[in-house]
């Protein structure tokens, strides 16, 4: 696990070592072990690395890295966890190490990089420089896990695992994009291809960039794509009985982690409690001769507590196992760090668990796998099993009738619906009612399932008025994501999970936060043939006895009692309405000052101002509003020193 930036210029002799060493110590963190760079003779390409040592832990595995024959070199972030297996393949014994990237290059320089990326199996970004072709080629694995930007500047073409080291260099032009902003603030992060950035992009999932020395124009092709894969496995269901179905996905999953446990540094995994993690770590620990390590964060409200039940699980499980109890203060101090760690205006709250997770597991180890993936394979959303149960019964209502019965919700506040939760049963099942009740209104007033998606997943509407000066409106149709007819409804809207969700949020949140801390973060769920396979499963064994996720409990199961298993949904998540009005007042009150707000030019003041007292006053719950707004002003405020 690394990070890489480079430079491609219309101009010769137009990048410096020095220029480049000042990129790449901008992402220091994502490989503090080594460093180098690497100029063409014609001076109009440059390439910079730094190297988190996991695999072949000698200089043989120092980047950038050369092909044997000296025609590519290659600057490559991340894992590729089948090349043992590809050495085998090959016909070659010239091996300088035992390294990944080395294994990438020769397949690269024997079969070509069509044919290797359709055969190597990991997460990675990567920048390769053909010299006999004179073309510079960046890639991107299948599911989004290791992020690269791009962009012209100039009369410089450039590219990084971040925006950080592309900010450093000379002809950067750090100028917002207005639709980006949109973007932003309806979904908490910024979808691919968007960037904060003008003329700055991230290349998407499963995609190769070229582009042709002496040319401005690149082109961007696909070598894998989740769509094609949903629609292939919808095609071909697998007929097998459940009880075959499950050891089938147990299987899978076997193999999956077992490649992601191969390391020649401490290894463990982050243990959340919840139906995905306790998997992995149970297959894990099976796995292992010795105890693993897992790592757990924990808050004081019991709400939102969930280390006594990652503990309990831990117990069972017999794992190596360490849990963090965080305060108020742990949270302003690493909400400070954000900016800097995200680079883009960022705002799912559970960044600031993920990142304290990560830094705790840091102290033991250099590897940590994740349970992320889970939901979107095995329909494990609650917007998933809404579809599921209404949306095909309301949808054939009158709009108008709709719209009036989604009004009556939300004129109940927040403070109100929440008092449900003093009832026992509804109690143990959730958290924040109010809220989540106030959301599913929105269901009431969408036209068709596109906008029902759109409506759930967005956080400030355009007609909410918050930026003064925004971007041109873009419906989530314009980011690629439509409808398949192949698809139910609930198929759809994993999909379009896996699409833009996944991607851009979750797995963005755990790159940032691990990297961040010198940590790599490995997710087994996202094995693409795992994923293949998950797309062939009947969706009756996802969603089955009125619950998410059926098949990957009955894997669970055979890990450990179903009464531990058990348990509501959860995740690294922050008790977060209730430390905007008790702990976090103050420090918030700083950031969304109206006055502040009104020199800045950018948020209307008076939008904020409300929503802030009627949070105050339990009239609504506006937390994830408030938080992507402190989050823009924290981004701002680093960004313009």
């Amino acid at each position: 696990m690394c990070g890489f930036s480079g430079v491609y210029s219309t101009n010769r002799n137009n990048i410096s070592s020095e220029i480049l060493l000042s990129m790449s110590q901008k992402i220091a963190h994502r490989g503090p072990d080594d460093y180098g760079s690497w100029i063409t003779a014609a001076g109009s390409v440059g390439v910079a690395h730094q190297r988190l040592s996991v695999v072949d832990l000698t200089s043989a595995g120092h980047q950038p890295m050369c092909s044997h024959g000296n025609r590519f070199t290659i600057v490559f972030n991340g894992e590729i966890y089948n090349h043992q297996e590809l050495r085998e393949q090959l016909e070659f014994s010239d091996w300088h190490g035992h390294s990944d990237t080395e294994t990438l290059l020769v397949c690269i320089e024997l079969w070509g990089l069509e044919k290797t990326l359709k055969n190597i199996e990991g997460m990675f970004a990567f920048a390769l420089w053909d010299s006999k072709k004179n073309v510079l080629y960046l890639a991107r694995d299948r599911m989004g896990e290791k992020p690269l930007y791009y962009g012209w500047q100039s009369d410089s073409f450039l590219f990084g695992s971040e925006l950080k080291p592309l900010k450093a260099h000379p002809k950067f032009q750090a100028k917002i994009d207005k639709d980006s902003l949109d973007l932003y603030f309806r979904y908490n992060y910024i979808p691919a291809p968007y960037s904060i950035y003008e003329n700055i992009y991230k290349l998407p999932p499963g995609s190769v960039l070229s582009l042709h020395q002496g040319e401005r124009k690149y082109h961007i092709s696909s070598y894998w794509s989740i769509e094609d894969k949903a629609v292939a496995g919808v095609h071909s269901l697998l007929t097998d009985d459940k009880d075959d179905l499950v050891d089938k996905l147990e299987y899978r999953l076997r193999k999956s982690i077992e490649k992601k446990m191969v390391s020649d540094v401490p290894l463990g995994a982050f243990l959340s409690g919840g139906i995905d993690s306790s998997t992995v770590v149970g297959i894990m620990q099976s796995l292992s001769k010795k105890p693993i390590k897992t790592f757990t964060i924990g808050f004081k409200d019991e709400k939102f507590d969930e280390a006594k039940d990652a503990k309990r699980i831990a117990k069972h499980f017999g794992t190596d196992h360490r849990e963090l109890y965080i305060s108020a203060q742990d949270i302003v101090d690493a909400a400070l760090l954000m900016p800097n760690l995200y680079d883009e205006p960022f705002s799912d709250a559970s960044q600031i668990p993920t990142y304290l997770v990560s830094r705790l597991a840091r102290e033991e180890v250099i590897v940590s796998l994740s349970g992320d993936g889970g939901d979107e394979l095995f329909c494990g959303y609650n917007r998933h099993h809404l579809t599921k149960k209404i949306w095909r019964r309301i949808s054939k209502l009158p709009l108008f009738a709709r719209k009036c019965i989604s009004a009556f919700f939300v004129s109940i506040p927040s403070s109100i619906w929440n008092k449900l939760e003093l009832i026992p049963y509804i109690g143990n099942k959730y958290n924040n009612l109010g809220a989540k009740i106030h959301k599913s209104a929105r269901v009431l007033n969408s036209k068709s399932l596109l906008d029902l998606y759109e409506n759930l997943l967005s956080n400030w509407l355009p007609t909410d008025n918050l930026l003064l000066d925004g971007g041109k409106y873009q419906n989530i149709g314009s980011l690629g994501i439509e409808e398949v007819a192949d698809l139910s409804d609930v198929e759809n809207m994993m999909l379009w999970d896996s699409q833009l969700y996944l991607p851009d949020d979750i797995l963005v949140k755990l790159d940032r936060a691990s990297m961040g801390c010198s940590l790599e973060g490995r997710v087994p769920f996202l094995d693409y043939k795992l994923v293949e396979f998950s797309w062939k499963i009947p969706e009756k064994y996802k969603y089955r006895e009125g619950k998410g996720k059926w098949i990957l409990r009955q894997v669970l199961y055979k890990y450990i009692p179903k009464k531990i298993a058990d348990r509501p949904k959860s995740g690294f998540t922050l008790p977060l309405a209730d430390l905007l009005r008790k702990d976090l007042k103050s420090w918030a009150e700083a950031l969304i000052n109206t006055e502040r707000l009104r020199q800045e030019g950018i948020l209307n003041a008076e939008v904020v101002a409300e929503k802030w007292e009627e949070h105050q006053l339990k009239k609504a719950d506006w937390s994830n509003q408030l938080w992507s707004v402190l989050m823009f002003q924290l981004w701002l405020e680093h960004n313009s020193q």
